[in-house]
């Protein structure tokens, strides 16, 4: 696999107290994503992350 075909199926979205939601950024790895998405958590801020998956036609897996 070269440079131009890496694939970054995990993204870390970011939700704020007014419910206006964010994509964080995207990874390779679920585990790396949740990584991300736990140490942005313990900031202690009032918004949510969490993490979801795209599916092979670039929408997001439930």
């Amino acid at each position: 696999m070269n440079d131009s075909t890496v694939t970054l199926p995990w993204l870390v979205i970011r939700q704020d107290d007014s419910g206006n939601r964010y994509r964080v950024g995207r990874y390779a790895t679920r585990s790396e994503a949740q990584k991300i998405a736990d140490s942005l958590e313990s900031r202690g801020h009032k918004q949510l992350y969490w993490v979801e998956r795209i599916g092979q036609d670039g929408d997001l897996e439930a």
